[in-house]
């Protein structure tokens, strides 16, 4: 008896539901291949309406003494002669307090580094992140990277960014000394910082 081939043949229409559905694919990995992003809208990361924060804290800079917070670690050979200290950089863990007085409720930390990058006056390139330790905002953080004119009444640096509450972040900083010794090069300094953040 002769054996019928009927169902080991497809159709014609089962070939082309075929090659459609492979073409259809190979068009869907084309698509992926060497895109490494994508739009999103805010919404799916849950993210709400934008506001603006005002924060108010007194950044302590202590330079002197056996418990420093901030630490010169390198210098050029031309620093020590420079009229601005030119070239030398500081690491920083320096306290963010409520008050101006050192045991005034902490807030949280400023750290990163600072760098005297002007041979004209005194200016600092400012690299550091507010780490809030305190309140609604304990571990989050803002980043600031920014100039730091040290002897000019009100400085502006910008927030380049943040985490935790503070992601997406983006603002402005104002610094006013409100003490400064001349001899010690300690400092207490006055922050009012504008973050606009979900």
């Amino acid at each position: 008896m002769e054996k019928t081939h009927q169902n080991t043949i497809p159709t014609s229409m089962t070939i082309i539901s075929l090659i459609t559905v492979l073409s259809l694919l190979n068009l869907s990995v084309a698509h992926n291949i060497g895109q490494y992003y994508k739009n999103l809208s805010p919404k799916k990361l849950g993210l709400k309406q934008e506001k603006l924060t005002h924060l108010h804290f007194y950044f302590h800079d202590i330079v002197s003494g056996p418990n420093p917070t901030a630490v010169r670690v390198a210098a050029a050979q031309s620093t020590n002669s420079s009229s601005t200290g030119f070239g030398f950089v500081a690491v920083m863990d320096d306290p963010l307090t409520e008050g101006p007085e050192p045991n005034s409720k902490p807030v949280g930390r400023a750290q990163g580094i600072y760098s005297s990058a002007s041979q004209s006056d005194v200016g600092l390139l400012m690299v550091l992140n507010y780490v809030f330790t305190e309140g609604e905002f304990n571990g989050s953080t803002l980043s600031i990277l920014g100039r730091n004119a040290v002897f000019s009444a009100v400085r502006e640096m910008p927030i380049v960014g943040g985490s935790g509450l503070f992601r997406f972040a983006r603002g402005y900083a104002q610094a006013r000394t409100h003490w400064f010794n001349l001899t010690s090069g300690d400092a207490v300094v006055e922050y009012n910082v504008y973050v606009l953040h979900y």
